[in-house]
């Protein structure tokens, strides 16, 4: 057994003669000599250890270990998938997709200098907000806006500006947690400021904020109430009537929306959703929202409301580390752009596209790839068109679900779900009721020859 052994390590190729190889020069030129010879001594080295698996042509199953190696360590870690779970703003896969206006923006501000913060006219420092502002006031009423890298910082940057050391009155039905456990409280107590519970879970009345309304008050917060919903015998303070509460008590009255819907999404058939201008309008001094969500633009925290209360913010330290770069401004200011024609702004904006599709649509294209699909599983899986529900996400319209369809692959396992997941472009759908169910709502015309495509080649 040792002279076995022994002779197994001695037919391996040195890492030298490998690389004389005519099929390494290859490699070399794709991906350079260093990372090519740390290939050939890692996959060297797995070799050793079991020699008694080697293949007849040493050489050539070495190399082809090392091109294979070499191919996943240069795939990207942060991949396109295909949505296929029925969640249009899925916050594990990067919520909403950008529109191409603001791709092609991201990709002009990326390759060059750019006046992020430098004033033209002047030929003087600028404010970087100035690239999002006026079209930011236009769209909600506000007097100024100010933008963070999400909204969580937002909430965080307004609380600890306005009420660091200081009592927030929150009804105790708007106590939120959001997702990875990330609570309210929790951000209070960062900001610096004191949570103030009022109410009770299902009922909270105007008396409630009255009595916590004293000289300790830093600001009032209303949370909007986006992945959960409280029925039943509940009561909750109409905006306009605690804003002028706040007002008549000197005390700044701040509403976060989380969702981030700049316009009445009834109009498209989608469920409604409260808008910053309605908050604005009803008196909110400040509010927070999500660039990235029903607003269909890039990861951000946008602040908008009174000129005074915007500029306490930006002159906080905290503005500096929680401010965003010149590829998140770009993107969010072209997506803002397509705000300014409403009449187009589905077939421009694919968060509303996609949740705007007509069911017909979606199942026709369910009809389509059925048989491509079929022919890919392996025999004893059957492939049929379900209809299925779909949800908004991100905790928008928790109790709204928008009627879909998809593929039905059963029986559904784990071990199906990860040969989806396995496929180039990988496809994300969901167990359920023993079926992987992938449903297409998300999945554009354009995007489905792609993925019948990798179907076919796979």
């Amino acid at each position: 057994m040792a002279d076995i052994h022994a002779s197994a390590l001695a037919s391996l190729p040195s890492v030298d003669r490998l690389l004389r190889r005519p099929d390494a020069d290859a490699l070399v030129a794709a991906y350079g000599r260093a990372a090519v010879t740390n290939a050939i001594r890692g996959v060297l080295d797995e070799l050793r250890a079991a020699p008694a698996r080697l293949p007849p042509d040493v050489a050539a199953a070495v190399l082809g270990r090392v091109s294979q190696r070499l191919e996943d360590e240069a795939r990207p870690s942060l991949r396109p998938v295909f949505n296929l779970t029925g969640t249009v703003l899925h916050t594990n896969l990067g919520r909403a997709p950008l529109p191409d206006e603001a791709i092609d923006a991201v990709r002009d501000a990326a390759r060059e200098a750019t006046n992020l913060e430098y004033d033209l006219a002047r030929g003087r420092r600028g404010e970087r907000d100035d690239h999002v502002e006026r079209q930011l006031c236009a769209l909600t009423g506000a007097q100024a806006a100010t933008v963070v890298n999400n909204n969580a910082a937002a909430v965080l940057l307004v609380l600890n500006t306005l009420a660091s050391r200081r009592e927030v009155p929150v009804s105790r039905g708007e106590l939120i947690e959001i997702g990875g456990s990330f609570r309210l409280p929790d951000i209070m107590r960062r900001a610096g400021c004191r949570l103030r519970e009022v109410g009770t879970t299902n009922r909270t009345h105007l008396d409630d904020f009255a009595q916590a309304i004293g000289p300790k008050t830093g600001l009032v917060l209303k949370a909007h109430a986006s992945n959960y919903a409280i029925e039943g015998f509940t009561a909750a303070v109409a905006e306009r009537d605690l804003a002028q509460l706040c007002d008549a008590r000197g005390v700044p009255f701040v509403v976060d929306l989380g969702s981030g819907a700049l316009i009445d999404l009834r109009r498209f058939g989608l469920p409604q959703e409260p808008t910053p201008a309605q908050a604005i309008a009803q008196g909110a001094a400040l509010v927070t929202f999500s660039g990235d969500k029903l607003l269909g633009g890039p990861q951000a925290g946008l602040i908008v409301g009174r000129a005074d209360l915007i500029e306490r913010i930006r002159r906080n330290p905290m503005k500096r580390a929680l401010r965003v770069d010149k590829l998140t401004l770009a993107a969010l200011a072209a997506v803002l752009r397509l705000y300014e024609d409403p009449e187009r702004l589905v077939a421009r904006l694919p968060v509303l596209r996609r949740l705007a599709r007509p069911v017909a649509e979606i199942r026709a294209l369910a009809e389509r790839l059925r048989p491509q699909l079929a022919a890919w599983v392996k025999p004893g899986v059957e492939v049929g068109v379900v209809d299925c529900e779909s949800e908004v996400g991100s905790g928008a319209a928790p109790r709204r679900h928008l009627p879909s369809a998809g593929l039905a692959l059963r029986p559904g396992s784990t071990r199906l779900a990860a040969a989806l997941r396995a496929l180039p472009i990988p496809v994300i759908g969901r167990l359920q009721d023993g079926a992987l169910i992938l449903d297409l709502r998300c999945l554009e015309e354009s995007d489905a020859v792609r993925f019948a495509g990798q179907l076919r080649r796979a």
